[in-house]
């Protein structure tokens, strides 16, 4: 099977399972999504979704977030990892959405990257799925599925990114993210998966010790 023919029967495994995928963090509007997926670095999904309707009771926007001290963020916060850390950059990029931004969450890489605690995947997630501007946000687990399917050699997130970019049409991104995401989870993780059973991983995994 060719590297299109691939991709093709992909799509069409992903489309077929989540023809409608969803956002699994919990959020009323593009603050209350920054804040979630912040938070859902090294923790998971669920365990956001515990916690963030309390913190959200609290401060739903910036204002009120950048008013609260970083010592009741991070206990609304505590079942979460890296709380301590989280809550720092949460009080300091509510703050900055206030003072640089009036309150708003920007639109754009170089903003987005600017605030406290957003890396460029985070950005990539917002851009993506709060404003359906062009990303493919890529994570360890999405860079893991590339692998172990062949459709990159990158080494790191930034290349798997630039070769899933290039494979797969951009209107397209949008929905790949969340499909990718969801499969890895529910049918192609990392320990003790059995590539013969897969759906998609039966017909594109690679010989890779390593994935």
């Amino acid at each position: 099977m060719d590297l299109e023919e691939k991709v093709k029967k992909i799509t069409e495994t992903l489309d077929s399972i989540y023809p409608n995928p969803q956002i699994p963090l919990d959020h009323q509007d593009p603050f209350t999504f920054l804040v979630a997926v912040v938070l859902s670095a090294q923790t998971t999904d669920k365990k956001v979704n515990q916690v963030t309707p309390a913190l959200f009771a609290r401060a739903p926007t910036p204002e009120l977030m950048a008013a609260m001290d970083v010592k009741e963020i991070e206990g609304l916060i505590r079942q979460i990892g890296l709380a301590p850390t989280k809550a720092r950059n949460l009080k300091a990029l509510s703050q900055m959405l206030v003072d640089r931004f009036n309150g708003q969450v920007p639109q754009t890489f170089e903003e987005l990257e600017s605030l406290p605690g957003v890396g460029h995947k985070t950005a990539s997630v917002l851009m993506v799925q709060a404003f359906h501007k062009p990303a493919m946000p890529v994570d360890t687990h999405i860079h893991r599925l590339a692998t172990r399917w062949g459709l990159t050699s990158g080494k790191n997130v930034k290349q798997t990114e630039a070769d899933i970019k290039r494979l797969f049409p951009q209107e397209q991104w949008h929905r790949l993210h969340l499909q990718l995401i969801t499969f890895g989870r529910e049918y192609c993780p990392a320990l003790r998966h059995d590539p013969s059973t897969c759906p998609i991983c039966s017909f594109a995994a690679v010989e890779r010790a390593d994935v």
